[in-house]
């Protein structure tokens, strides 16, 4: 039987159609979105994620680096993604609980403008030290403070980043007046107090550790509420200043409106990764990471029970974004 044009043109469009409503996530590359260069923790996680994700999703997956106003390009070129899993977002905590009370015309909704997948991690923050800077002990750092007011300097990743508000927080409970210098991430920090330019600041204990066991600086405690058993010898702050915790966290978030499938089959990788022993072992327990791997909605009632807390600290502390 002859065809007609109309039917050759019927069926071509059928077989052009078909592999697009078949086609499942992946399709193409995954880009894992870092608000911070390369090099520092948010880097880190980021890498990790996308090496799980090649293996098992059998599609590339790649870090783009986008530093710059306190996670806020990171935010907006996820925001401006399309939403079907190919484009994620490994968001600082700052992202949601510090920008919403320091930004008054965000380019984003931190509730409304991102799927939650999955939370990450927590991780203690170690106060680090120029080896050169006198003093040993928190309780040396503070009398010093006060002796000097607005003279001693530490680095931050940006403002309203959580090296800058666990490092307010510290000032408001031990009555000191610090001087902040406002880098684009946590590494420019590390790399300037080893260097000598600043003084002290707050990063990621694991990021550290190698410099400080070569006496290289200084980590005089570590931010969490207990000390951390690989650094069993570094006191905490809470020891000195009672109540006192440091710690940040990361979760993993895509724009707006992701189908429920492709966020449960990513949520599902994430959550048998930092569940995989091996993992715990070279990454979790390297890094002195903590896992909060868990459902999206476990992600999204911690930023809503976290947020209070530091908008009172940064409505109470005056910061304001330049």
């Amino acid at each position: 039987m002859k065809m007609t044009n109309a039917a050759w043109l019927a069926l071509g469009l059928l077989a052009f159609c078909a592999p697009a409503s078949a086609q499942t996530f992946p399709g193409r590359t995954i880009t894992l979105v870092s608000p911070a260069p390369a090099g520092g923790v948010t880097d880190i996680i980021a890498r990790g994620l996308a090496q799980r994700f090649s293996k098992a999703f059998g599609q590339q997956a790649v870090v783009e680096n986008k530093p710059g106003a306190n996670n806020q390009l990171a935010a907006e070129y996820i925001v401006n993604s399309p939403p079907d899993g190919h484009t994620l977002f490994i968001a600082p905590d700052g992202t949601f609980v510090a920008n919403p009370s320091m930004y008054p015309k965000l380019p984003y909704d931190p509730y409304k403008s991102f799927t939650p997948i999955s939370g990450l991690m927590i991780i203690n923050h170690g106060l680090i030290l120029n080896k050169d800077f006198a003093p040993n002990i928190v309780a040396e750092l503070i009398a010093l403070a006060k002796q000097k007011p607005g003279a001693i300097n530490y680095g931050t990743y940006g403002i309203g980043s959580s090296g800058h508000l666990n490092m307010v927080l510290l000032e408001t409970m031990a009555g000191l007046n610090l001087q902040p210098i406002h880098y684009k991430g946590a590494a420019p920090v590390l790399n300037d107090v080893l260097a000598g330019h600043i003084q002290m600041g707050f990063v990621s204990a694991g990021s550290a550790v190698q410099q400080w066991k070569g006496g290289l600086l200084k980590m005089i405690a570590v931010g969490g509420k207990k000390r951390i058993p690989q650094l069993a010898e570094i006191p905490t702050i809470a020891e000195t200043v009672p109540g006192f915790e440091a710690v940040s966290w990361f979760g993993l978030f895509g724009p707006a409106g992701m189908p429920p499938d492709t966020v449960a089959k990513i949520n599902k990788e994430v959550r048998e990764l930092f569940a995989d022993p091996e993992f715990q072992k070279s990454f979790l327990d390297r890094y002195l990471f903590q896992s909060i791997a868990g459902s999206p909605d476990d992600l999204m009632n911690f930023v809503k029970a976290e947020e209070p807390k530091w908008r009172k600290i940064i409505t109470d502390a005056k910061i304001k974004a330049e």
